[in-house]
């Protein structure tokens, strides 16, 4: 009788801290697995794909066979986009301004049935290095950058949280910028851009916490110096190429796990501390 109720004890403990999440379910993550067939076809949600790093992620997820759904806030004007549409099966080119909810509340219910195996933000704005200037501050530009780097990847994750959650791989990630690393500053500059990439981190780590027991990983990739409009005016030579980040970056992402959620990768493979 004793053996009894202490297996029931024993029993009820575990149920309690599964239900908490202070213990892993590796028994149900690879049932859920185990239910996708050999030949299922991955899915991708990119966000701000017009151009730049965007872009070169729609093409190289494109070409590795996954399902791409890219968003930009006027793909009438995409055409290097429209142009990838035009070249790949399963490559879909979608309206998005992320700082719309309505619009992205609409975007996630007409896709409600499909599952999104990578959600990828990407979508940002710098704020110009001319409107954040100390004493010449321009707080209306803040708010904007904050609303596209940090608060519209947030809302987009709840809004999709569904989507990934159903599907095999289970991935949120983040392009961030190693700008937004307070170890790593060492002399003042972008008060916007930074702040936002900071907090925006703290976001992601929020997230990794929150949906590391719903198997969910979520992780930040930094490019590096690349060869983008954000760094127009910088020589040639100190860019790296928008293709040979995104391949770094894809990279880290195949590697995030459910063990190494929550991490910001250099294009390297180091975690930068931030």
């Amino acid at each position: 009788m004793k053996s009894k109720l202490k297996a029931s004890v024993s029993y009820l403990c575990s149920v309690a801290m599964l239900v908490a999440g202070l213990v892993s379910m590796p028994t149900v993550m690879a049932a859920d697995a185990a239910e996708f067939a050999d030949d299922y076809v991955p899915t991708v949600l990119i966000t701000g794909s017009n151009r730049g790093i965007g872009l070169e992620f729609a093409q190289q997820y494109a070409e590795r066979g996954w399902t791409v759904i890219a968003t930009a806030r006027k793909p009438a004007q995409a055409d290097a986009l429209n142009a990838l549409a035009s070249k790949y099966d399963n490559f879909i080119v979608e309206q998005l301004d992320v700082t719309d909810f309505n619009r992205v509340d609409a975007l996630a219910a007409k896709y409600a049935e499909m599952p999104i195996d990578l959600l990828l933000h990407n979508a940002g704005i710098s704020g110009g290095s001319d409107k954040q200037i100390f004493t010449k501050m321009e707080y209306d530009v803040f708010a904007k950058v904050l609303e596209v780097n940090t608060i519209a990847p947030l809302k987009i994750s709840e809004a999709f949280y569904s989507h990934v959650k159903a599907s095999r791989d289970k991935k949120i990630v983040t392009v961030s910028s190693s700008e937004g690393s307070i170890n790593g500053a060492s002399q003042p500059r972008l008060y916007f851009y930074r702040s936002s990439k900071a907090a925006l981190n703290m976001v992601m780590v929020n997230l990794a916490l929150q949906l590391k027991r719903k198997g969910i990983s979520v992780g930040m990739v930094n490019p590096g110096m690349t060869d983008t409009d954000f760094m127009a005016g910088l020589p040639k030579k100190m860019l790296r190429p928008t293709a040979d980040a995104v391949t770094d970056m894809i990279r880290n992402i195949d590697a995030l796990t459910i063990e190494t959620t929550g991490s910001f990768y250099q294009y390297d493979g180091t975690i930068i501390p931030w």
